[in-house]
């Protein structure tokens, strides 16, 4: 058995919570979990389970919502965010990555956190979860992943104004990018030799630089280069015509210039099943692909959906990573 998986709480007035619930009734015990934050901010009713150690969420989670309590400084009210808990949701991330380094955790799963408390109410740093979690964990690029039964995407460029895109792009952004996303591909999801389609920054891949140049002075030349063995390659593709059924059948992941760009096909086509993993982390990082949604918080409307794939997503990455160490362990002792 691999170790249980580690919720952050996220904001505690958004869906957060609620979905947390939800999500510990509808998994059961295969998917065992355990939610950091104040028990406060849980439903009324709640069945929960306090704890002290991560070990013991597997027994809690028969009788409740196993919960390793972090005190915030106020209550919450659903749909009314307070800049009070701020911190409180900085330090249950950053106690989920002490956990999950280790190894107590198995997983983080990340609930949606408003950038705009953190930053009002603690002076958040960072554009989002992503680059938090990689300054957490030393990392100098890691990869975004929206990823659903029918799409993986990856964008290049991730938090930024659209303007800026292709001042930000660049062959070694690029690059890494597509290397991460083959690594992850290969160790994550176990898939030996990944396809990965890569779409042109300009309407119709640039059309022989009638459109746009980047395509032909640096992407297809980059796309050249980086062609490995272990792995097949393809594009600069028009972005328009990359994510109907039939392409996608060609791939196992596209990686996007931009953040629309990417996350445009898989909302459409998964809008409440879709999940958001962090590549290149040494640790396994998954969230639900949606906000806070602070609008309906606390109406018992939000859909669990991509909160529980998100941790069935989680899971069945840390049984493969588990599994994946045993097999070294006997490899080695051959």
């Amino acid at each position: 058995m691999t170790a249980p998986i580690a919720l952050t709480c996220g904001d505690p007035a958004g869906i957060g919570p609620e979905l947390a619930v939800r999500a510990w009734r509808m998994l059961g015990p295969d998917c065992v979990f355990f939610w950091i934050g104040d028990p406060r901010h849980l439903p009324a009713g709640t069945p929960i389970i306090e704890i002290d150690r991560a070990e013991q969420a597997t027994a809690a989670s028969a009788k409740g919502l196993p919960v390793l309590p972090h005190r915030f400084a106020a209550a919450a009210t659903p749909g009314q965010p307070n800049l009070a808990n701020a911190a409180g949701v900085i330090e249950v991330i950053e106690r989920a990555v002490a956990l999950v380094t280790s190894g107590a955790a198995s997983a983080i799963c990340t609930a949606p956190i408003s950038k705009k408390v953190l930053i009002d109410g603690a002076a958040f740093a960072y554009p989002g979860h992503t680059e938090f979690l990689a300054a957490l964990a030393g990392c100098d690029r890691v990869v975004m992943m929206l990823a659903s039964e029918r799409l993986r995407v990856v964008p290049a460029t991730i938090h930024i104004a659209l303007a800026d895109v292709p001042g930000a792009l660049s062959p070694e952004l690029l690059g890494d990018t597509i290397r991460i996303t083959a690594d992850g591909l290969r160790q994550q999801f176990g898939i030996a030799h990944p396809r990965i389609a890569v779409a042109g920054l300009n309407p119709h891949a640039g059309e022989g630089g009638a459109m746009g140049h980047e395509e032909l002075d640096w992407i297809a030349p980059l796309l050249r280069d980086l062609a490995q063995d272990d792995m097949t390659l393809t594009g600069p593709h028009p972005a328009d015509t990359l994510f109907h059924a039939t392409a996608r059948e060609r791939y196992d992941a596209a990686v996007a210039m931009y953040h629309d760009q990417a996350l445009i096909p898989i909302k459409t086509l998964d809008f409440d099943l879709g999940v958001n993993i962090t590549l290149g982390l040494p640790f396994i990082r998954t969230s639900p692909d949606h906000g806070t949604a602070f609008d309906i918080a606390g109406q018992d409307r939000a859909n669990p959906g991509s909160l529980v794939e998100a941790l069935k997503a989680a899971r069945t990455m840390a049984r493969r990573s588990a599994a994946a160490g045993s097999e070294t362990i006997r490899d080695n002792a051959k």
